[in-house]
């Protein structure tokens, strides 16, 4: 018999439930694939029109100084862990199809821990950090997965992915079929929803933006967190057939703007649904851009771990909390996420193991006493240190090349010969690393790699889908 008691209680936890969920923020981060430091109006672009993400810096936080990795899987590993990718994901480069490795399922994630808190977990776009049913987003903490499992460029020539728009097919495409890479697999979930091929590619930022809006639609009133990882602006450019000829960067520009694009449909659709004074939203890239891009004023591309290879135009938002218009130059990057989103929605960042990052909220609060986390950062290129930072000072540990990166952002001066003290100070820190995660090579702080037997291809060469990603999902 339900008493007017047992109303009033349940009124109550309805009510109490409801505030909780109310002070636990939304978090939506877009992570660009090898966009440049200089590609976008808010990081000085004049050639790449970006209205939208200019309009979010000038609504937000920039963040100068926000480091990756040099390349995509270890940047991601990084993401989702808040550690080195070279302690979650020790590999010299990056993943590839039907690789026998991955991130650990024992890895803790982000999505993990938020979903832990009761937040509802989707992902859209590129995952990159292992293709077998073992590594899949839905298997590390994501309610829902649409996208692709690694780069848009893994597949075989003949798909159009390895030639950009509009450009003739290579040579020997077409011949020796069976041999190279695997067909590259759009999957919903752990299922294949189509083989993609050059018009599929052209698809790829309009589609996960349709995704990503009908994601937060459909949850509204929950608390969510939405990772969307876009292919672009990823070798081959394809830009959506609206953009196609638009910019006055050719083709490569007309996908930066596509992007733009995209980042204003999903801001568009946070504010009609009311949700912009409870929702962070990040805007970064997984690693520098390569030279079809702009990293000016950065040294270097992606691969390297030149500023140009690690340093990503980033920018955070959040009307009301995080100050309009401003910027910080602490230091800060992927391996921060983790422990600061987690902190924000009510929880911890894993006690048994070692995380890396720390909490940057008073960093992205602007609050004036606020301090990188990081008394020192380490530039890993796969398995190697290659450079260290300390304040403003960066030592390139192979030549001992010194920096100053507040007065020579592009490293163009080395003043090593100046300063030699501070050269062994950071060459002390440096040296620091040797008993964790080791200066090259595996270190002891590197945890395994997730591992699986008889590794296959989620497509074989001759088209047939594997087993375990066969179903009735709709595109």
């Amino acid at each position: 018999m339900i008493t007017r008691l047992h109303q009033t209680l349940a009124f109550f936890f309805l009510s109490v439930t409801a505030t909780l969920a109310a002070e636990k923020p939304n978090f939506i981060i877009i992570n660009i694939d090898d966009l440049g430091y200089g590609d976008i109006g808010p990081f000085g672009s004049t050639l790449n029109r970006t209205p939208h993400l200019d309009r979010m810096a000038a609504e937000g936080r920039k963040l100068t100084s926000f480091y990756a990795a040099p390349v995509c899987s270890p940047s991601r590993a990084s993401l989702m862990t808040g550690c080195y990718p070279k302690r979650a994901l020790p590999i010299p480069h990056v993943l590839f199809p039907a690789n026998d490795v991955g991130l650990a399922p024992e890895e803790i994630t982000v999505a993990e821990l938020l979903k832990a808190q009761g937040y509802v977990t989707g992902m859209v776009g590129k995952w990159h950090l292992g293709d077998q049913p073992e590594f899949m987003p839905t298997r590390q903490g994501f309610d829902s997965f649409f996208g692709l499992p690694y780069s848009n460029d893994m597949g075989p020539a003949e798909d159009g992915v390895k030639s950009n728009l509009g450009a003739p097919l290579p040579k020997n495409a077409g011949k020796n079929k069976g041999k190279g890479q695997p067909p590259l697999p759009w999957l919903r979930n752990e299922t294949v929803v189509k083989r993609v091929l050059a018009d599929d590619q052209t698809t790829l930022v309009e589609k996960y933006t349709d995704e990503a809006v009908t994601f937060l639609k459909a949850n509204k009133d929950k608390t969510f967190f939405l990772y969307l990882p876009h292919s672009a602006v990823h070798f081959p450019i394809y830009p959506g057939k609206a953009f196609q000829g638009k910019s006055k960067n050719g083709i490569y520009g007309d996908w930066v703007e596509e992007v733009d694009w995209s980042v204003g449909r999903v801001l568009d659709t946070v504010r009609e649904l009311g949700l912009e004074k409870n929702t962070l939203v990040l805007f970064t890239s997984d690693n520098g851009g390569t030279q079809r891009g702009l990293n000016t004023p950065l040294k270097g591309h992606k691969g390297s771990t030149w500023e140009g290879g690690m340093r990503e135009p980033t920018v955070a938002w959040w009307p009301g909390k995080i100050p309009a218009g401003t910027a910080t130059d602490a230091v800060t990057g992927m391996i921060d996420i983790l422990p600061t989103f987690v902190k924000l929605a009510g929880g911890a960042a894993p006690a048994d193991r070692k995380i890396d990052g720390g909490d940057i909220w008073p960093l992205l609060a602007g609050e004036a006493d606020a301090k990188s986390p990081h008394e020192a950062y380490y530039y890993y290129r796969g398995l190697k240190l290659e450079a260290v930072r300390k304040g403003p000072w960066k030592l390139h540990l192979g030549k001992n090349e010194l920096y100053h990166l507040d007065k020579d952002i592009g490293e163009s001066e080395n003043v090593a010969a100046a300063n030699p003290e501070v050269v062994a100070d950071l060459q002390t820190v440096a040296a620091a690393m040797k008993d964790d995660l080791g200066l090259d090579g595996m270190g002891p702080g590197c945890r395994p790699l997730g591992k699986v037997k008889d590794a296959k291809p989620i497509i074989a060469h001759d088209g047939t889908v594997r087993e375990e990603f066969r179903g009735q999902a709709k595109e």
